[in-house]
C-alpha cells in the first residue's frame, strides 16, 4: 500500500478547489455520517471505511484469563459479540486459541476445535487471519516445560509442531507471529526463559522462520513483540537481528509491534520513524496489539478528557502505520472492555478498547473510522490522477 498522509484540512481546500464533476453514487467515499451508538450499517464499518489492501483487524476473545472470568467463551456464546466481530473487521488474531498451551494438551494430541472455528469464521465474513503464535517463552504446556527432553528430541518437538500448524493452515494465514517477544526489554535475548533459546541457542529462530516458510510458503512471516514502538534497545535488537537473518537468506518477512499503550506512560513519538526504518530494510511492518489502558477514576468510568486523549492516541499510531508503505495490518487487542485482558493484568487501570462493555463507540472507534476514510479518500484521489492545486 502506498502512504498516505491525512492532512485533513487540507483535503477539504484542495476539494473546494477542484471543478465540479459528475461521478457514479459508489465512485468516491460516502461523505462521513454519524449512526446510532450500536449501529453497523455498511457505511459505519472500519473495514469499510480502510483504503484497499489495508487490513484493519482485532483479537477475538477466548481461552486465556477469559477461563477464569464469570462469563462463558465470548466467541463461542456471545452472538452480538461476533455480529460486530464479522461486521466491523476484516482481519481476525487469535488471543490465546492458537498458543501451545491451548493446541498441545499432551505431546501427542493437538485440538483445533477453537482455532479452526475461528479460521471458519474468518472464511466466512471474507477476513484474513493472523497466527499467534509459533515460538514463545510464555503459554507453554507444563508437559513442554517440565519434560525431560534431550536437544534433538525438543528440537523434533519444536519443527513437527510449526509443520503440523502452519500446514493445517496453508493458504488460510495471512500472517504469522512466528518468533515472539524473544528480546527482553535491554535487548538482550530471553536465555533462561525461553525454552526455545534456552535449550536449543540462538540459531533455533532462524529455523522457525524456515520451518514456517516450508509449511506455508504464502504466507509472510513476523517477529513480534511489546516495547517496541519507539528506537530503543530492544527495537535495536531487532534491527540488528533482523539484518543477520535476511543476510543469511531467512524468509523473515515483518516486524511488528504490538503497542500495548497505558496512559501513565508518554505516547511513542517517533513511531513512525521506527517502523520507517524496518520499512528500510524491505520488511513489513504491522500494529498487531493496540490497546490504550488509562488510570480509571473511583467511578470505574473514564472522563471525557480521558477518553479524549486515548482517541488522540488510537489516532496517532493508525496514522503512524498509513504513513509508511509497507504496514498494511493494523489490529486491536479487543474492541470491547467486556472482554479486555486489562483489568485482569493491570489493577486500577482499564478502559483500553474501542467499546464500552455495553459495545457502544467511544470517541476512539470514531477516530480510527475518520483516519481510515481519510485515508481511503486520498487513496481514490491518487488512483484517478487528482492533484492539489
Amino acid at each position: 500500500m502506498r502512504p498516505v498522509r491525512i492532512a485533513t484540512a487540507a483535503l477539504t481546500a484542495a476539494a473546494l478547489s477542484l471543478p465540479l464533476v459528475v461521478t457514479s453514487a459508489t465512485a468516491a467515499p460516502p461523505a462521513d455520517r454519524e449512526a446510532a451508538p450500536h449501529s453497523n450499517a455498511k457505511f459505519d464499518r472500519l473495514r469499510e471505511a480502510a483504503p484497499e489492501g489495508f487490513y484493519v483487524g482485532t483479537a477475538v476473545a477466548g481461552g486465556g484469563h477469559h477461563l477464569e472470568q464469570d462469563y462463558p467463551d465470548p466467541f463461542t456464546h456471545d452472538r452480538k459479540y461476533r455480529k460486530i466481530l464479522g461486521q466491523q473487521f476484516n482481519s481476525v488474531s487469535p488471543e490465546n486459541q492458537m498458543k501451545w498451551e491451548f493446541l498441545r494438551p499432551d505431546r501427542d494430541t493437538y485440538d483445533f476445535e477453537a482455532a479452526d472455528a475461528i479460521v471458519e469464521f474468518a472464511e466466512r465474513h471474507r477476513q484474513v487471519v493472523r497466527g499467534h503464535t509459533l515460538l514463545w517463552h510464555s503459554q507453554n504446556p507444563e508437559w513442554l516445560e517440565q519434560g525431560d527432553f534431550s536437544k534433538e528430541e525438543l528440537r523434533e518437538i519444536l519443527r513437527e509442531h510449526i509443520t503440523t500448524v502452519v500446514g493445517r493452515y496453508k493458504g488460510k494465514i495471512q500472517q504469522w507471529d512466528v518468533a515472539n517477544e524473544i528480546f527482553d526489554d535491554q535487548g538482550n535475548l530471553r536465555t533462561q526463559d525461553n525454552i526455545w533459546i534456552r535449550e536449543l541457542g540462538p540459531g533455533i529462530i532462524a529455523d522457525a522462520f524456515r520451518w514456517a516458510h516450508e509449511a506455508d510458503p504464502e504466507a509472510k512471516l513476523f517477529f513480534n513483540d511489546y516495547n517496541v514502538e519507539s528506537d530503543n534497545a530492544k527495537s535495536d535488537a531487532y534491527y540488528e537481528l533482523s539484518q543477520e537473518l535476511l543476510a543469511q537468506g531467512v524468509p523473515l518477512h515483518g516486524f511488528s509491534v504490538q503497542a500495548h499503550l497505558s496512559m501513565r506512560y508518554g505516547f511513542p513519538g517517533d513511531l513512525q520513524q521506527n517502523l520507517q526504518r524496518f520499512d528500510d530494510l524491505g520488511l513489513e511492518t504491522a500494529v498487531t496489539e493496540l490497546d490504550v489502558r488509562m488510570d480509571l477514576p473511583e467511578s470505574g468510568k473514564p472522563t471525557a478528557e480521558q477518553q479524549k486523549q486515548q482517541a488522540d492516541w488510537y489516532q496517532r499510531v493508525l496514522e503512524a502505520c498509513l504513513a509508511v508503505e509497507e504496514c498494511n495490518s493494523f489490529t486491536i487487542w479487543g474492541f470491547t472492555d467486556k472482554y479486555s485482558w486489562v483489568p485482569v493484568f493491570f489493577e486500577g487501570e482499564g478502559s483500553a478498547t474501542v467499546m464500552t462493555e455495553d459495545f457502544k463507540r467511544k470517541p476512539a472507534f470514531y477516530a480510527l473510522r475518520s483516519s481510515l476514510k481519510d485515508a481511503k479518500w486520498e487513496q481514490w484521489k491518487e488512483d484517478r490522477g487528482w492533484k492539489r492545486r
